[in-house]
């Protein structure tokens, strides 16, 4: 199946696949990311990004596979609140992960994170080699949604969990009006910070064509994964989704 979000693409008249597209786009706007991210989200993400984690608290992961890793804040902020043994972060955009590695440097946690160049769709990982999986504002620009979330799957140990964080849509006023002012702001902040204004019209453009809610944890189920539910945060701006892997 083809879902709506994996046809929105960064540059609308460019032939190259969307992978390709996102890694482009994020390879350009790497060293304005965090400052953007931060800024448009009014810091929020951070606390999204601990509720997320702490989900994965009471089953103390050591092996966490974070995909779609960018800068790696996700990974970081999993170091400090589960202690696992060992993070791998994956991504297509080298120049986000150079960040990233120099991030994790500093914080004294080399070869406790390391980051890898993978592509979701085919990872070059062994089966049942981790206990957790964590995607942080990235499963949007999955080219192959299916394919990534059973490759995710396959990875995962059997009883594995997966946590998804992803922005949404509110439903309701007057969040919902509020969210599409906001919408219209983005690529304008984004192009003044980043000189990017593709990247920061895709952002809304992608938000708005991804599954959510319900459905998204329809695919969670399609694609294998069992307990499959979400919780919306910060009155739906974003949406966190759990599964697992079978025992």
């Amino acid at each position: 199946m083809v879902y709506k979000a994996e046809k929105i693409v960064p540059y609308a008249a460019n032939d190259a696949s969307k992978s390709v597209q996102v890694e482009q786009m994020f390879d350009e706007i790497a060293g304005k990311y965090d400052l953007l991210n931060h800024t448009l989200s009014l810091g929020i993400d951070k606390r999204w990004r601990k509720k997320g984690l702490l989900t994965l608290k009471k089953t103390a992961p050591q092996t966490i596979l974070d995909v779609a890793t960018g800068t790696g804040d996700l990974a970081l902020e999993a170091y400090r609140l589960l202690k696992p043994r060992k993070i791998l972060g994956i991504d297509i955009s080298e120049g986000m992960m150079n960040i990233g590695r120099k991030k994790v440097a500093q914080a004294g946690l080399s070869g406790k994170i390391d980051f890898e160049w993978q592509n979701c769709s085919d990872l070059q990982l062994e089966d049942n080699s981790f206990d957790a999986a964590i995607v942080a504002f990235g499963i949007r620009n999955f080219e192959n949604l299916d394919k990534g979330l059973q490759e995710i799957l396959r990875v995962l140990r059997p009883g594995g969990q997966l946590m998804i964080l992803e922005l949404s849509t509110p439903e309701y006023f007057p969040m919902k009006q509020g969210y599409w002012i906001y919408s219209k702001l983005i690529p304008l902040v984004g192009k003044w910070v980043s000189r990017s204004h593709a990247a920061y019209s895709y952002l809304p453009e992608s938000i708005a064509a991804f599954p959510q809610n319900a459905e998204m944890a329809g695919i969670l189920k399609k694609n294998g994964f069992i307990n499959a539910q979400y919780q919306k945060l910060t009155f739906g701006v974003c949406t966190m989704y759990l599964g697992s892997k079978i025992q």
